[in-house]
């Protein structure tokens, strides 16, 4: 079969958006540094939004309360990913990826990347879309997942973890109750 130099070089350069744009997500969330200066994992995992969410998600576009950029049913997309600020590795699936983040550093760790199981070939070596770091995913996911899920030394115990969300929900409630305070001070 031909390939078309162009269809090939268009391919690729998908594949370098999708990269930016993941990297966006995982910097907007280690800027937010959910749990101070504590590493954490960032979980990003694929999720089928339902049929009456994506009638809600037409019907907001349509009325003007999101921006519009849907105009029918077949627009409004299928899936989303939901990304995910975690202390602890969560188990390992298909379809998802798990980073390691060390805040007040430039280092995020790759744990793995695991795509859906009918993408798995492409991923193989000599094709366009060939990723070692994928394929170690994949294999490690087949062969050896205890090892992909095992924890790190340097993660929280139990009573660690405990106590940074007994923590964060602390401050969360204080937040809530300072917003509203404000919003009932009167100003002059």
């Amino acid at each position: 079969m031909k390939i078309n130099i162009l269809d090939a070089h268009d391919r690729l350069q998908h594949l370098k958006k999708q990269s930016d744009v993941l990297g966006q997500y995982c910097q907007s969330i280690i800027d937010s540094s959910p749990f101070g200066n504590r590493p954490f994992y960032i979980f990003a995992h694929k999720r089928q939004i339902s049929p009456d969410e994506r009638i809600a998600i037409l019907n907001s576009s349509l009325h003007g309360q999101i921006e519009q950029k849907y105009f029918s049913l077949a627009d409004v997309p299928t899936h989303r990913m939901i990304w995910q600020p975690r202390l602890t590795k969560p188990k390992a699936q298909t379809n998802s990826m798990l980073f390691k983040v060390h805040p007040g550093t430039d280092i995020l760790q790759t744990v793995w990347i695991i795509p859906e199981r009918e993408l798995w070939s492409q991923y193989n070596k000599d094709n366009l879309t060939e990723n070692e770091t994928v394929r170690y995913s994949i294999n490690a996911f087949i062969n050896n997942r205890e090892q992909l899920e095992a924890p790190d030394d340097e993660d929280p115990s139990e009573d660690e973890i405990k106590s940074t969300y007994l923590q964060l929900s602390a401050e969360a409630k204080r937040k809530k109750l300072l917003d509203k305070l404000y919003l009932l001070k009167p100003s002059f």
